[in-house]
């Protein structure tokens, strides 16, 4: 074995901390060599000569460590997916909006059913109102009282019908 040091100096020589030092060498930039007492080392001139190749390469865009390359490959493989997955989500609002899971007729009777239900009970409310409060004022007063809630009931249904035309409801 030739010249070898240990972490620290290698660390001073390169103007590094030394946990970055630790770091290249995990990533395989640099390589320590056990001495006679298995204590890791670093022997200087291939140290060297591996660390400036690795500036180089860096320098020029050329070095991509392992762990890099499959980081990049994973993130091309999600952005893949993500592409596949947006796709087929296209596809399926396309098929719900053509009636392919359920049929816009079906869907249109439902919504029709459940209209004419929602419309018996708002209209029932004035009569249900009226009847509550038959007695305590003057019958000329809740025939008005009713036909106002009850114009005013309509109003707002047809209000509600026209809204749901115009925004494709």
């Amino acid at each position: 074995m030739s010249e070898c040091y240990r972490t620290e100096v290698i660390a001073q020589l390169f103007g590094l901390s030394v946990r970055r030092i630790q770091q290249l060498t995990q990533d395989g930039i640099i390589k320590t060599q056990r001495d006679k007492d298995g204590v890791r080392k670093y022997e200087l001139v291939s140290t060297i000569q591996r660390y400036i190749k690795y500036l180089s390469e860096k320098a020029y865009g050329r070095n991509k460590t392992e762990r890099e390359s499959e980081l990049k490959e994973q993130k091309l493989r999600a952005e893949i997916a993500l592409k596949e997955i947006q796709g087929e989500l296209q596809n399926i609002r396309k098929e719900i909006a053509t009636g392919k899971y359920i049929s816009v007729e079906e869907v249109q009777l439902d919504y029709s059913k459940f209209f004419v239900a929602f419309k018996k009970f708002a209209m029932s409310i004035p009569n249900r109102i009226i009847g509550r409060i038959n007695g305590y004022i003057e019958p000329l007063q809740v025939r008005g009282l009713e036909k106002d809630m009850t114009n005013e009931i309509s109003e707002i249904l047809r209000s509600f019908v026209i809204n749901c035309i115009s925004s494709k409801f």
